[in-house]
C-alpha cells in the first residue's frame, strides 16, 4: 500500500477499532483521545472514561487524575454496563471526538467536546458529551468523581439554588444533564445509569471554573455548542495551507499542536500530562506541561509551515517577552514564570511505574540548542514576509554574541543528560544560530554591528565539528566529542542547513544501522534497555532522507512509521515500545507531532510563505 493509502486508513471517517478494555484499571495510552478549548486538555478512553483534565488549566492540578491512580482518582466515567465493541473518530477536521458502543442490544453514539463559542475559547470549562441511540437500546453506567489532588482535597457538594454544586477547593463545579438521566449524588461524585434507544439523545455536561463565578446555561444550549466548537475547528482547519496527498494527516497533527497552544498567554505546552513513563517499570518520568523553547520554536515553524501565522506570532511573542524577563532558559510555565522544581506525587502513576512528578529540573540546565532554537523560529518568522521590531532585533543580537562565547563550554545537550559534554548537536545548533544571525543582518533585520565576528565564530564552530565530531570507525557524526556513541538527533543537522551532504547521508545510515529498530528509533546509544523509541526522531530521520534527496527511500519509512502508529485516533505518544507497538511517555506529544508536520511538508515540498 502506498504512503497515502496508509495515512488515509489511518483516519478514514467509517473509525479506528479500540479496545476499550483495562488491564489492571489502566487502558492502553493509544486508547485515549484528546479534548481541548485552548486553555486546558481533557483525554478520553475508549471505554468512555474521562481520566485526565486539569482544571481551569492545563498545568493546573487535575480534576480527574484516574490515568494515574486508577483506583482512587478522579474519573468522569458513561460506559455500557454490557459488553461492548468500540469505533473511534475525530469528526474530520475537527477536534471532536466520536465514539460508537456496540453491544448484544444495541448501538450508540458519544459526541464529546471541551466547548468554545462564537467569540473563540469559553471563559469557563465546559466538557460537553451528547449520546444518541443509533439502533437498539444501549444501557450507560454514569460516575462522574472528582480527584482528590493526591489527598491535598476533600470533595464535597452544597446546595445553591437548584443546583448540586461540587467543590475541590477552589474549583467549583456543576453537572448538568437532560432529563433521561437520574443519578444520586454524594460528596464524592455522582452515579446513576442513562438508557438511550434508538433516535433518543441525551447530553451531559461538566461546567467547572476555578475562583470565579459559574455561567449555568440550558443543557440544549450547552449541546448546541458541541456542533458550534466542530464548526469552528473545521473553519480554522479548512484554512491550513497544505494540499498534498497526506492532508488529512496533517491536519490531524496541526489539530493536535492547537490543542497545546495555551490561548491565554500564547505559550504551547510540551505536551497534556505529567509522569507518563517512558518505559513500563522506569523511572524516566517527567512533567511535560510547560513551554520550551526547543518545543516552541518547532512548533511555531510548524504552524508557519500550516499558514497559522496568527498561532505562529502569538507564540513567537511569547518566546521574546519570556527571553527578555529570564535570559536563554530552557522551559517555562505556561503563564510565564521559570518552571518549578521537582515535587513528588504521592499517587501510584500509570502501571505503577512511579514517581509522579510537578516540576522539571531542565529550566536549571543549560542547552546551547536554545540558541539554534530561537534563531531558526526567527528566520523562519521572517521569511513568511514578516518583519523583526527593534526591541526583538537587539534582544536577538544579544542573543547572538552569548552564542559566539558560549559554544566552546559543555552542555546538558537536547536530551537534558546530567553529564555536561561537548554534545555535536549542541554544537551544530550554535553554528546553526549563528548563521541565521548573519543571514538577518544581511536582510537588515538586525544590527550589523557584531555581523562579521558571528561569521567567522561561525566557521570556527563548523571547523571545530568536522575536527573532533566525526568518527572514521562509524562514518558518521558521533554523540559528542570524542566518543563513538550515536545520537538520532543529529538528522536535524539536515534540515538546519549544516554543511557536508556526504557526511550527513552516512550518519543517517549509521543511524538507522545502530538506533533502529523496525520503524522507529531510540534517542542515542545504549538508551534502550531504559525507554522506548523516540517517535519524533523517526520522523527527522525521513525528513532530512527527503532533503537529501532520498524520497523513495523516505516514502517507504513513512510507509513504515504510519502502519505502525496505527493503533488509535491519530493523537501520538513521546515514544513506543519497538516490540509490542504500545505507545509510552506523555501524550498529546507535541514534539511527536509537529515533526510529523515537518516530514509530510518537505516530503510534498509546499511553502505557504
Amino acid at each position: 500500500m502506498s504512503t497515502a493509502g496508509f495515512l488515509k486508513r489511518l483516519h478514514q471517517p467509517a473509525g479506528v477499532v479500540a479496545s476499550g478494555r483495562r488491564v489492571d484499571g489502566y487502558l492502553a495510552l493509544e486508547d485515549y483521545g484528546a479534548l481541548g478549548d485552548g486553555r486546558s486538555v481533557a483525554l478520553s478512553g475508549a471505554d468512555g472514561s474521562i481520566d485526565w483534565w486539569c482544571v481551569p488549566n492545563l498545568d493546573s492540578p487535575p480534576l480527574f487524575d484516574r490515568l494515574l491512580d486508577p483506583e482512587e482518582g478522579g474519573r468522569f466515567c458513561l460506559t455500557p454496563v454490557d459488553p461492548f465493541e468500540v469505533e473511534r473518530r475525530y469528526r474530520p477536521g475537527s477536534n471532536v471526538l466520536e465514539t460508537i458502543f456496540t453491544t448484544a442490544q444495541g448501538r450508540a453514539r458519544l459526541t464529546e467536546s471541551l466547548n468554545s463559542g462564537t467569540a473563540g475559547r469559553l471563559p469557563w470549562g465546559e466538557l460537553a458529551r451528547r449520546v444518541e441511540g443509533i439502533d437498539g437500546t444501549v444501557v450507560f453506567a454514569v460516575e462522574m468523581r472528582p480527584g482528590r489532588r493526591a489527598n491535598g482535597a476533600s470533595p464535597y457538594r452544597s446546595k445553591i439554588g437548584e443546583h448540586a454544586v461540587f467543590h475541590v477547593g477552589k474549583v467549583l463545579g456543576l453537572l448538568l444533564h437532560s432529563d433521561g438521566f437520574a443519578g444520586e449524588q454524594a460528596d464524592d461524585g455522582v452515579c446513576g445509569r442513562l438508557t438511550v434507544a434508538q433516535g433518543q439523545r441525551e447530553v451531559l455536561a461538566l461546567i467547572v471554573g476555578e475562583g470565579e463565578p459559574l455561567v449555568v446555561d440550558p443543557v440544549a444550549t450547552i449541546d448546541e455548542r458541541i456542533d458550534l466548537s466542530d464548526k469552528e475547528w473545521r473553519d480554522w482547519s479548512d484554512r491550513v495551507a497544505y494540499d498534498g496527498a497526506h492532508r488529512e494527516a496533517f491536519i490531524r497533527s496541526i489539530l493536535a499542536l492547537k490543542l497545546l497552544l495555551f490561548s491565554p498567554s500564547g505559550a504551547i505546552a510540551a505536551a497534556a500530562t505529567t509522569s507518563l513513563p517512558e518505559g513500563i517499570g522506569g523511572r524516566k518520568n517527567y512533567d511535560y506541561r510547560y513551554a520550551w523553547v526547543r518545543d516552541a520554536g518547532y512548533t511555531i515553524k510548524a504552524f508557519l509551515t500550516a499558514g497559522a501565522r496568527a498561532e505562529a506570532k502569538a507564540a513567537f511573542t511569547w518566546l521574546l517577552k519570556r527571553l527578555r524577563e529570564h535570559d536563554a532558559r530552557v522551559c517555562y510555565t505556561l503563564g510565564g514564570a521559570l518552571a518549578p522544581d521537582l515535587t513528588v506525587i504521592d499517587v501510584p502513576g500509570y502501571r505503577r511505574s512511579g514517581p509522579v512528578h510537578v516540576g522539571n529540573l531542565a529550566t536549571t540546565q543549560h542547552q546551547h540548542g536554545i540558541y539554534g532554537d530561537i534563531f531558526e523560529t526567527a528566520s523562519r518568522f521572517v521569511a513568511c514576509g514578516n518583519i523583526l521590531d527593534p526591541s526583538s532585533a537587539e534582544l536577538l543580537s544579544h542573543l547572538a554574541d552569548q552564542c559566539a562565547d558560549a559554544w566552546r563550554k559543555k552542555d546538558a545537550g537536547i536530551w537534558e543528560l546530567e553529564t555536561p559534554q561537548h554534545y555535536t548537536m549542541s554544537k551544530i545548533s550554535c553554528w546553526q544560530a549563528l548563521a541565521r544571525a548573519v543571514e538577518l543582518a544581511d536582510q537588515g533585520q538586525l544590527p550589523t554591528t557584531c555581523r562579521d565576528r558571528w561569521s567567522r565564530e561561525r566557521d570556527r564552530i563548523a571547523a571545530w565539528i568536522e575536527a573532533h565530531c566525526w568518527s572514521e570507525r562509524k562514518q558518521a557524526f558521533t554523540f559528542y566529542a570524542g566518543s563513538e556513541a550515536l545520537d538520532a538527533s543529529l538528522a536535524l543537522a539536515v534540515r538546519f542547513g549544516f554543511d557536508g551532504h556526504d557526511r550527513l547521508e552516512k550518519t543517517l545510515d549509521a543511524i538507522d544501522a545502530e538506533l533502529g529498530a523496525g520503524p522507529y528509533h531510540h534517542r542515542y546509544s545504549g538508551v534502550a534497555r531504559e525507554e522506548g523509541c523516540f517517535l519524533a526522531c523517526s520522523f527527522w530521520m525521513i525528513e532530512a532522507r527527503a532533503l537529501l534527496g532520498q524520497r523513495d527511500r523516505a516514502e517507504a519509512a513513512l510507509a513504515a512509521l504510519t502502519a505502525a502508529l496505527d493503533r488509535g485516533v491519530g493523537i501520538m505518544t513521546e515514544m513506543a515500545d519497538p516490540a509490542s507497538g504500545a505507545f509510552l511517555g506523555n501524550l498529546p506529544q507535541g514534539l511527536s507531532h509537529l515533526a510529523h508536520v515537518m516530514a509530510l511538508h518537505v516530503l510534498t515540498q509546499q511553502d505557504p510563505c
